[in-house]
């Protein structure tokens, strides 16, 4: 059996392989899939991936699967319900702007037709695939993500500066930024 080498950063714990051999960079063009990994890497702000992954499933049943439909309609009382729960990442500003994104989210797909097209148009609806031999030469950000960052704010959204939403075009495959010697580099663009 061939030995599988990851990335650098995944070797840390099963959660993270998992994560990367599964999800990491594997082009998503769901939409509902999108804004879970958009106010998922929101959420990261200040805190490891790790921490992240390791409240996923507390987080999706808290947050309704971050579904936006049911998100827009949060009131004062589920604000306040979050914010007890200990299983999640009680940051009123991270959770106030889950639901501000949710509401944006909609005047976006009213505009563009779909979170995906509105994203995917950035990359020309292909990923852009880096050639990064080692962990250090993979940015923190780049000017693209700077030019979405500062779309996406404009537009009212929040927790998406230029390092979170280079980590999400990562995630989402929109960048894939495994590193070649990664078994998974050229697998990454398989559709989702």
């Amino acid at each position: 059996m061939k030995k599988i080498i990851r990335c650098d950063w995944a070797n840390k714990s099963e959660l993270e392989q998992k994560y990367h051999d599964e999800e990491w960079g594997i082009p998503v063009h769901d939409d509902k899939k999108l804004f879970k990994m958009l106010i998922l890497e929101g959420k990261q702000a200040g805190l490891s991936w790790t921490t992240v992954l390791s409240k996923m499933e507390t987080l999706c049943e808290a947050f309704d699967d971050f579904d936006p439909k049911i998100i827009v309609k949060y009131d004062d009382k589920k604000i306040e319900d979050l914010l007890k729960n200990e299983g999640v990442i009680r940051n009123k500003l991270k959770i106030n702007a889950v639901i501000t994104n949710a509401k944006e989210y909609f005047k976006l797909c009213e505009e563009f037709g779909s979170l995906d097209k509105y994203l995917w148009a950035y990359v020309d609806n292909k990923p852009i695939r880096n050639s990064w031999t080692k962990i250090e030469e993979v940015p923190a950000k780049t000017e693209l993500s700077d030019k979405i960052s500062k779309d996406l704010k404009k537009r009212g959204f929040k927790f998406v500066g230029s390092t979170i939403i280079y980590a999400f075009m990562q995630a989402v495959g929109m960048v894939n930024d495994h590193l070649v010697t990664c078994s998974f580099y050229n697998k990454s663009e398989e559709k989702k």
